[in-house]
């Protein structure tokens, strides 16, 4: 695998606390396959046979869900290292639940389900670790989809923003901070419209809870913000 490549494993949750040379020799183990997609392009879609799982090597993705309406929402965007499929790795349904659709040309790794959660022939020691990392990925998805169902149960426009920045607050923990999304990926994260977003972000800003610039936000109101439900 390329140098690039490996670089970008490095930095990825899945591959937490492992040194290059253990990552090429884990590498032998997993046996990953490569693929590359263009804008636009889709890497799996929902309902899919699932096989393996996914890790973004190069580019950016949208992790969508579609509704009976036809309607599509986005549920998560992914970067490079970041890992999707992992919900159905230990399913006995073998389709992926969601669509993953490219937002610019994508490098995507595809790891074998089976050479993660079956037993290591090779009793690799790294093994294990890949195993721990993997679990904690699980049990940080689950409670960030937690947030999102929170997020779209939410009526007013405003109750969503505040619940959403308040959220990456506690993450950051610091009232500045940068979130991994533009406005219009963070009206579809929101399930929202843009213009209608961009113009309670201003009155929110106006009325000195929140001021910003671009993907980056300060909360100057932490109990206004609280309170905006």
């Amino acid at each position: 695998m390329e140098e690039k490549y490996i670089k970008i494993l490095g930095n990825s949750f899945l591959f937490k606390d492992m040194s290059k040379d253990e990552i090429e020799k884990m590498l032998l183990c997993l046996n990953p396959g490569i693929n590359k997609y263009e804008k636009n392009e889709l890497v799996t879609k929902e309902g899919d046979l699932f096989e393996s799982l996914g890790l973004l090597l190069k580019g950016k993705a949208n992790v969508i869900k579609e509704k009976a309406s036809g309607a599509r929402v986005v549920m998560t965007m992914l970067h490079e290292g970041d890992v999707f499929g992992e919900m159905a790795a230990f399913s006995d349904i073998n389709k992926w639940p969601a669509t993953v659709q490219c937002i610019e040309k994508c490098t995507v790794m595809f790891i074998p389900k089976i050479n993660i959660i079956g037993e290591c022939e090779k009793m690799c020691p790294w093994h294990r670790r890949l195993i721990t990392n993997f679990v904690k990925i699980v049990s940080v998805k689950a409670l960030m989809l937690s947030n999102k169902v929170e997020y779209l149960t939410i009526k007013s426009m405003r109750g969503k923003i505040s619940a959403f920045l308040f959220d990456e607050y506690k993450r950051n923990n610091s009232l500045s901070f940068t979130i991994h999304l533009n406005r219009n990926e963070m009206a579809d994260f929101l399930n929202v419209s843009r213009p209608s977003m961009s113009r309670e972000l201003i009155k929110m800003k106006e009325e000195g809870i929140i001021d910003f610039h671009l993907s980056s936000f300060k909360i100057k109101d932490l109990d206004k913000l609280k309170n905006q439900g």
